[in-house]
């Protein structure tokens, strides 16, 4: 039976699985889990700790080894980030969050010299601060390339060290907002007018693509390592079950929210400029619809507050409690500038209440219903803005990801929206990561089939609307 292992980095965790399927199902063990969590550097700020973050891959990979016999092994994780690799072909340690305060008025500074229509019309990208493209940007001001060859997103930089493949998925090259989605090239002509060296943008490939042998690391050598979509929302959008894509939203729900819909082209389209509309690339051709919404991140960041203060909640009590509020007392647009950093998140949403002129929470339970509510809300906007831009309505939502076990969220989703709420898997991102490897290999035919699957091996929720 063929086995594939499935490395899932996430901004706040990571974790390997091994997928394997029979019967016409498709199923997955989590072998071995991990914190990610940023350091804070004195000189740099705010890094990722990318040696830790190498060394748990290993210990997860050589775990599974000794349980299974791997086929091939595939590695997705969040966007915009990436890694230099210095020109005697040695990976930099020192690797920038997207939280990183360097990039405070970038973005702002570079529209002054190229403008929002012109970039969009080339790439079809949402307009965020901490895109690659703000990074590269920044890191142009204090010569970081000087001794770099390439630069690899994060998961084709695993890839480098797991097998020494030097190339780009367009997965999570699409994140950069330097990419052409027709073409699904880097955007030359956008690189040369930045400034930007041309010389570290390493070439690209698609999903599926063999990327070679591991290698350098003892047990684990001679394994293939295989691209998936390396963008862990594209891995996860390949895993939502969807039977009609073209009547269908998704909501691929964690730290971000990510509210799409799935096309074969993109839309750079002035209607589609005036809602930010970003057009990321998927597995297969196809191309990602969406809009970026903050997610789980606010309460988490909440939690920490609280525990900060001996006050230990979880999600499930907090939704419980969340529940006994009175709906839509307090609300706040999740996707606010003051929400983006990292600390006071208790603080913070006190103080977009009293700048908007509105009564802040004041109880752990009033911050989460003020929570729960305002993504709900976020979602029907963002929804409703993109029937503006395509024509007839949705019919339905799919939520996929850690969010999706939230009951009380779906139902407001429903609720608020108007629309049915359908819940896949929890682990969508896992399961996209091992049915693009399973394509790879021939044992699923096509994207349609994985969905198909993956519909018949997990149990699905549904919620209607109320109203």
């Amino acid at each position: 039976m063929a086995s594939y292992a499935a490395v899932d980095l996430g901004a706040t965790s990571g974790r390997v699985a091994v997928g394997t399927i029979s019967g016409g199902k498709i199923s997955f063990e989590v072998i071995h889990r991990f914190n990610n969590e940023p350091i804070m550097d004195p000189v740099h700020g705010l890094l990722w700790d990318w040696v830790k973050i190498q060394e748990e891959v290993l210990i997860g990979l050589r775990l599974t080894i000794k349980k299974y016999i791997l086929t091939s092994i595939g590695v997705d994780s969040w966007g915009v980030d990436y890694q230099l690799i210095d020109l005697e072909g040695k990976l930099i340690d020192r690797v920038f969050s997207y939280r990183n305060l360097r990039l405070e008025g970038v973005m702002e500074n570079t529209l002054k010299s190229i403008s929002k229509e012109k970039i969009y019309r080339r790439t079809g990208i949402q307009f965020l601060p901490f895109n690659t493209i703000y990074q590269l940007i920044a890191g142009m001001a204090k010569d970081e390339f000087d001794n770099a060859d390439h630069f690899l997103m994060l998961p084709d930089a695993l890839n480098y060290f797991l097998c020494g493949s030097k190339s780009q998925d367009v997965t999570n090259a699409s994140t950069t907002q330097l990419l052409d989605p027709a073409t699904r090239e880097w955007h030359w002509q956008l690189i040369e007018e930045l400034n930007l060296p041309s010389r570290i943008f390493p070439p690209l490939h698609e999903p599926g693509q063999a990327l070679g042998k591991v290698r350098g690391h003892g047990q684990l050598d001679g394994i293939p390592v295989v691209a998936v979509g390396s963008h862990d929302t594209a891995s996860a959008v390949a895993a939502v079950p969807m039977i009609n894509p073209e009547k269908s939203i998704y909501i691929s729900s964690g730290t971000w929210s990510l509210v799409g819909y799935e096309k074969k082209s993109a839309n750079t389209s002035p209607d589609a400029f005036s809602i930010d509309l970003t057009n990321e690339l998927g597995v297969q051709g196809t191309v990602r619809s969406l809009r970026n919404v903050a997610g789980m991140w606010l309460l988490s960041e909440c939690q920490r507050d609280w525990a900060s203060q001996g006050i230990n909640l979880g999600v499930e009590e907090l939704v419980a409690m969340a529940r006994k509020v009175a709906a839509n007392s307090f609300l706040v647009n999740p996707n606010d500038h003051l929400f983006l950093a990292a600390g006071n998140m208790v603080g913070r949403i006190s103080e977009y209440c009293l700048i908007n002129n509105s009564q802040p929470p004041s109880t752990p339970a009033e911050f989460a219903r003020c929570i729960f509510d305002s993504l709900a809300h976020a979602y029907h906007q963002v929804i409703s803005e993109f029937e503006s831009v395509e024509g007839p309505p949705f019919e339905v939502i799919y939520v996929v990801g850690g969010g999706s076990a939230n009951d009380f969220l779906n139902q407001l989703t429903a609720d608020i929206t108007g629309k049915k709420v359908i819940t896949g898997a929890v682990e969508a991102t896992l399961l996209g990561n091992i049915g693009m490897q399973a394509i790879a290999a021939g044992e699923i035919s096509s994207l349609p089939q994985l969905r198909e699957m993956i519909s018949a091996s997990f149990t699905q929720k549904v919620f209607l609307p109320s109203t």
